[in-house]
C-alpha cells in the first residue's frame, strides 16, 4: 500500500456546503427533516426506555431490537444535527478528524444494522423452526456474544477505511458539495490515487452486507417452510405476523441502501442533487420509521405503548 507524506500538505477543515442547486430551498427543507429527526429520536427512546424497564420485553428478539435502535439514532444523530445547521446558517466547516469521525460512525452504523437485522432473523429462525429449544439455544450468555461479535464485525469491516483516508494528501479543494462526509466523497478530493479506497470501500462492504441478506433469505424461506406445514391456521397467522415487522424494516434498510451504495458507484448519469437528496433521506427515514413499524405490528410492544400513553391522559 502506498503511503504519503502529508508535511507538504494541508489537511485542515473541509467546508459542507449542503445540498447542491437546492441552496434557497434549504431552510424549507429543514422543516420535515428537522421533525422526522426528532421523530427518530423520540420513537427509539420510548422503545429503548421500554425494553429497559418491562421484564416481560427482556428477551433475545427485544435485546437485538434495543441494539437497532440504538444503532439507529447512531445513524442518525451523526449526520442530521450537522445537516440542519447547514440549512439553517449555511454551508459548515469540520475539521478533519471530526470528519473522519463522522463516516467512520455513518459506515459502521450502516454495516452494524445489517448484523443485527441477521441476528433478529436468526432469532425468528430458531423461535419458529425449533421453538421447544429457543431457550436452550439462546441463553443470555449467547446472547451477550452475537451482540460483541457483530459490533466487533462491523468495527473491522469499516475501520479500515478511516486509515486509508487518514493517508491521502489533501492538496486540492476542501470543499465537499454533501451534508455530511462519507467515505468516498471525502477520498475523491486527495491528490492522489484512491483505487485502494475506491475497491475496499466498496467491495468489502459490500461483499459483508450482501452475505447478510443471503443469510438472512435462507433464513426466512426456512421459516416460511416451516409455518406452512404447521396444522392450525391461527398458529401460521401468528407466525406470519410475528415476522411481518422484521420482514417490513428488512426492506426499508437494504432497498434503499442497495440503491444509494449502487448509484454513488456507477450511475453516473444520477443528478448529484437527488442522489445527495436521497442520501439524507437513507439516513433519517428507516431510523424514524423502525419504532413506528414495531410498535404497530409487535403485540409485546403496541399494548406497553397504550400503558405508556392511556388514552385518559388526553
Amino acid at each position: 500500500m502506498a503511503t504519503y507524506n502529508l508535511s507538504g500538505y494541508d489537511t485542515g477543515p473541509f467546508t459542507l456546503l449542503g445540498i447542491p442547486g437546492l441552496e434557497q430551498y434549504h431552510v424549507w427543507i429543514s422543516i420535515p427533516f428537522c421533525f422526522i429527526y426528532l421523530l427518530a429520536i423520540a420513537g427509539n427512546s420510548i422503545l429503548l426506555y421500554l425494553i429497559v424497564v418491562e421484564r416481560s420485553l427482556h428477551a433475545p428478539m427485544f435485546f437485538f431490537l434495543s441494539m437497532l435502535a440504538t444503532t439507529d439514532l447512531v445513524l442518525s444523530t451523526t449526520c442530521v444535527p450537522k445537516t440542519l445547521s447547514i440549512f439553517w446558517f449555511g454551508p459548515q466547516k469540520i475539521s478533519f478528524p471530526g470528519c473522519l469521525t463522522q463516516l467512520f460512525f455513518l459506515h459502521y452504523s450502516f454495516v452494524l444494522d445489517s448484523a443485527i437485522l441477521l441476528a433478529m432473523a436468526f432469532d425468528r429462525y430458531v423461535a419458529i423452526c425449533s421453538p421447544l429449544r429457543y431457550t436452550t439455544i439462546l441463553t443470555p450468555k449467547t446472547i451477550v456474544k452475537i451482540g460483541v461479535g457483530i459490533s466487533f464485525r462491523s468495527f473491522c469491516v469499516f475501520v479500515p477505511c478511516v486509515f486509508l483516508v487518514n493517508r491521502l494528501p489533501f492538496c486540492k479543494t476542501h470543499i465537499i458539495a454533501h451534508t455530511y462526509c462519507e467515505h468516498i466523497g471525502v477520498a475523491r478530493l486527495a491528490c492522489a490515487d484512491i483505487s485502494s479506497n475506491i475497491w475496499y470501500g466498496f467491495c468489502v462492504p459490500i461483499m459483508t452486507v450482501i452475505t447478510d441478506v443471503i443469510l438472512i433469505a435462507v433464513s426466512y424461506s426456512l421459516i416460511l417452510c416451516a409455518v406452512f406445514r404447521l396444522p392450525s391456521l391461527v398458529a401460521r397467522q401468528k407466525a406470519l405476523g410475528t415476522c411481518g415487522s422484521h420482514i417490513c424494516v428488512i426492506l426499508m434498510f437494504y432497498i434503499p441502501a442497495f440503491f444509494s451504495i449502487l448509484a454513488h458507484r456507477f450511475g453516473h448519469k444520477v443528478p448529484r442533487t437527488f442522489h445527495i437528496m436521497f442520501a439524507n433521506l437513507y439516513v433519517i427515514i428507516p431510523p424514524a420509521l423502525n419504532p413506528i413499524v414495531y410498535g404497530v405490528k409487535t403485540k409485546q410492544i403496541r399494548d406497553k405503548v397504550i400503558l405508556l400513553f392511556p388514552k385518559g391522559s388526553h
